[in-house]
């Protein structure tokens, strides 16, 4: 929390928002700089006058120690741009929010993640279609998500749910107030089984602003987005727009054509703005995400952070002693006890007796060609 400190300040100032941070990390290297920099740097950084005003305002009457007990207390993890943890998705979109605040957990494999949404008013076919798509993706084990509105949004939170699967809701608030109300618990058990994030401060109203600009949250985290039912003007069709943006792939699910709800859909249809959807395999063919467990297992092999990484350049089909492997990092004995055994536990290296370790993906290719 403390390495996040003045991201976070930063998020609570209005008038600035990801590009203006940019080029203050770009003018002063950190944020701790930026923020006790004096007016006239804060302007050659490229702060124009309100948000100039609105920080050295900012700076009398936020207290910072109070604001990061709230979110401690709160339960509530905070990820910014240079956090390794930020997912990986959202990093690539332009604009993306420098500060997410996150309750639950996003994990690696929500990176194959599809968003649903649709209006509010949804018909039961729009829910039927929803229930029956949502549910098979769910079970092919992508994430699902969505906003945590009324009609689509939720149904599509509560089929991932129902389905065995994880699901992630981005507010157009704080994360310390459910909008609607009503979903409260659904909100609870999505915390339980995926993440509500929301680039908001605590404390922040549903405001109408704020919910065009969280939609470029929701496709951001996301590899495509369906959009189930909708007219021409739905915040869903924003979305759409956001992702279209963003070069990630457009879905839709054709609608009757004398209804409302389906009007936008039918057109995003009819303009190739989207691929017309029937089922979840015409999306799972179409981000070949048939053949996701085996993505995920690949993905477990790979060094997941810099000691892994610097292990792995010392490990090869010859066996290294663990001490010795101490002694070419020069890593801590206890790191490299400990991440050697992680790594075992993953099927990136083996034991092979007296401590020594081989790296298991050299080791079966040179059995193989023995073999062959």
């Amino acid at each position: 929390m403390t390495d996040a400190r003045y991201w976070i300040a930063f998020n609570l100032v209005p008038q600035i928002g990801p590009v203006k941070v940019q080029r203050l990390l770009q003018h002063f290297g950190d944020l701790e700089t930026a923020w006790h920099a004096n007016a006239f740097d804060l302007h050659a950084a490229g702060l124009d006058k309100r948000a100039l005003e609105n920080l050295l305002t900012a700076r009398q009457q936020i207290n910072l120690d109070a604001e990061l007990e709230k979110i401690v207390r709160a339960g509530v993890r905070v990820l910014t741009l240079d956090d390794p943890n930020y997912p990986r998705l959202l990093r690539q979109i332009d604009n993306a929010p420098f500060v997410l605040y996150v309750k639950g957990e996003i994990l690696p494999e929500d990176d194959w993640a599809i968003a649903v949404v649709g209006t509010r008013r949804a018909t039961a076919y729009g829910r039927e279609a929803t229930r029956v798509i949502v549910t098979d993706l769910a079970r092919s084990r992508v994430t699902i998500v969505s906003g945590l509105a009324r009609g689509i949004d939720a149904e599509a939170h509560r089929t991932a749910l129902d389905a065995g699967g994880r699901t992630i809701a981005v507010l157009g608030c704080g994360l310390d107030v459910v909008y609607p109300p009503e979903h409260k618990k659904l909100a609870e058990q999505i915390i339980a089984r995926g993440a509500l994030v929301s680039e908001y401060p605590l404390g922040t109203q549903p405001e109408a602003s704020n919910f065009p600009p969280r939609n470029r949250i929701i496709s951001g985290l996301s590899l495509g987005t369906l959009i189930v039912e909708g007219d021409s003007v739905t915040g869903a069709r924003i979305t759409i727009e956001y992702a279209l943006e963003q070069g990630r792939e457009t879905f839709a699910v054709p609608g009757n054509i004398f209804h409302r709800t389906s009007q936008g859909t039918n057109k995003m249809i009819q303009r190739g703005e989207a691929k017309l959807v029937t089922c979840a395999m015409d999306i799972l063919e179409e981000l070949n995400l048939t053949i996701i467990e085996q993505h995920q297992e690949a993905r477990a092999v790979l060094p997941a952070n810099e000691t892994e990484s610097t292990l792995l350049k010392h490990l090869s089909a010859e066996p290294i002693h663990i001490d010795d492997l101490t002694r070419v990092t020069q890593l801590p004995a206890a790191t490299v006890s400990s991440t050697l055994t992680l790594m075992e536990l993953k099927g990136m290296v083996r034991q092979v007796g007296g401590m020594n370790y081989i790296a298991a993906r050299e080791a079966s290719a040179e059995y193989q060609t023995r073999d062959e």
